[in-house]
């Protein structure tokens, strides 16, 4: 098998990797793809208006890229309370506002539609009689999660807590601490700001957006904010690159100069582990999936004899090969019984979109085909693409055994943990048909070295 072409670490910007991986949020949130790219080109021309200084338009810069961060944390409850599709809801749910008809209708719409009639009844009745209590819940998950992890990219605290205030009111009437005012955080006030003015935009057009912005100002907004957006509303050229495909482009062209965050090895490691965290925290079942995988990844290739650098390349994929997950429903994810063909063919896409949103890296190239294509069988039956042997490398073939091993050793919502000695041998028959040889010996030998 051929060595990747390892681009230097000094040649890839924090900025492209985060924008990248900002795609991973999107569709975490049932957002069209680039929603907060479109949210930071929004936010920093706020910012610049607001008049902010360069070291806080950097950090509103990754506010903006990472404001949803926690998105994945709340998804499951989701789920359970609302009986429905958690990336339906939470696209659904922003355009809402917080008018108490709009908020009934809402419930009424999007509560346990495929569950039976009295289940639905019963869920409708606890979401009405707890409401207030159960929104807190959800954002304050969300919220802490978000600002745990942007600690963990290495943020520092002005990122985190613009993560962890955004949704709150100007009015004080948000979630989850019920700030008011000055009281939050600059960056969270332009941030929410943002993404109503992209979700409207996107939706409905700029009209659209600014008449929300309007009658939302002193409420959810900071009227100077809003009164700062609308000076940049007037400028065709504005809403030309946010409708265009080269917004991606123009947000990396608008990164504070002077304020470049070097990338090195453990840098990279942490960015990995860290977004291997987010797609874990979708689930329950998933919890240090990511993370296990990447380990039985790296036991299988030492026993392969695969270089350093080499293993430590395919150890981030590893992290970060089930990202595409992100865009697949809990509704999906944790059902407890077999799966119907639409249900499995969403499941599928979670490798397409792993591979999509990798791809987006330049650096990661290979490394968005190896960890797209963990699914995929020796024998040409599996997925996304129905590869053959002749077409599968070494480095995704060690991905999947790593994958397969760990999936059927974790405990999920249909049954219990499998003990290692039945998983191997329900993997051994497998073995030349999905699973390589030589990865399935070298995972039983490097499992033979751990202390019983």
């Amino acid at each position: 098998m051929h060595q990747p072409n390892l681009r230097p670490v000094a040649n890839i910007q924090l900025s492209e990797l985060i924008g990248a991986l900002s795609y991973a949020l999107d569709i975490t949130e049932g957002q069209p793809p680039g929603h907060c790219v479109r949210c930071c080109w929004i936010g920093m021309h706020i910012g610049k208006q607001a008049g902010l200084s360069q070291d806080q338009l950097w950090a509103l810069y990754y506010t903006l890229l990472l404001k949803d961060l926690g998105c994945s944390s709340n998804a499951a409850r989701i789920c359970e309370l609302y009986l429905t599709d958690d990336l339906q809801f939470k696209h659904d749910i922003k355009t809402v506002g917080d008018s108490l008809p709009n908020v009934l209708a809402f419930v009424l719409k999007h509560t346990g539609l495929k569950a039976g009639l009295a289940e639905r009844f019963r869920s409708v009745l606890t979401i009405l009689r707890n409401g207030s209590g159960i929104a807190q819940e959800l954002i304050a998950t969300r919220c802490q999660r978000g600002a745990e992890i942007a600690r963990l990219l290495r943020f520092p605290d002005s990122v985190a807590g613009g993560i962890y205030s955004l949704d709150e009111h100007f009015n004080g009437n948000g979630k989850p601490a019920g700030l008011a005012g000055e009281a939050i955080p600059v960056f969270a006030r332009i941030a929410l700001l943002s993404q109503v003015i992209d979700v409207f935009h996107t939706a409905n057009g700029r009209a659209a957006a600014l008449e929300e912005i309007r009658a939302r100002a002193g409420r959810w907004f900071d009227p100077r904010l809003v009164a700062a957006f609308e000076q940049i509303a007037g400028d065709e050229a504005f809403w030309t690159v946010l409708g265009s495909d080269r917004i991606d482009h123009a947000v990396l062209a608008l990164e504070p100069e002077g304020h470049a965050v070097p990338l090195d090895e453990d840098y990279l490691d942490d960015i990995a582990a860290a977004f291997g965290q987010v797609v874990d925290s979708k689930s329950p079942y998933t919890s240090g999936h990511s993370a296990r995988v990447a380990l039985f990844t790296d036991m299988i290739a030492e026993e392969l004899g695969l270089p350093d650098e080499r293993r430590r390349w395919l150890k981030r994929g590893a992290l970060l090969h089930d990202v595409g997950k992100l865009g697949v429903s809990n509704s999906v994810l944790d059902k407890p019984g077999a799966l119907d063909r639409a249900e499995w063919d969403a499941v599928k896409l979670h490798a397409t979109y792993t591979e999509t949103i990798l791809s987006r890296i330049s650096a990661f190239a290979e490394l968005a085909r190896v960890a797209g294509a963990h699914h995929e069988r020796l024998d040409g039956s599996g997925y996304p693409r129905g590869l053959g042997a002749a077409d599968i490398s070494l480095e995704t073939r060690i991905i999947t055994t790593a994958d397969i091993f760990d999936a059927i050793t974790a405990e999920r919502p249909y049954r219990g943990a499998i003990p290692i000695a039945q998983t191997l041998g329900m993997m051994e028959k497998t073995v030349g048909t999905a699973l390589d040889p030589a990865c399935f010996d070298a995972l039983k030998r490097a499992l033979a070295r751990l202390p019983d």
